[in-house]
């Protein structure tokens, strides 16, 4: 064969983006699971 179409090329990094920001959301959701979701939570009841 010819190697790889360009096309495929930029479907498999759309791919791989998707796949990157799907890890961050869940990054960001463990990082936020704790004492300071709850800190803010009550920050924002007092003021």
């Amino acid at each position: 064969g010819e190697g790889m179409d360009e096309m495929e090329f930029t479907e498999a990094e759309s791919n791989m983006n998707d796949l990157v920001s799907e890890y961050q959301q869940y990054q960001d959701a463990t990082a936020n699971d704790g004492e300071e979701a709850f800190e803010d939570e009550e920050e924002e009841i007092d003021g």
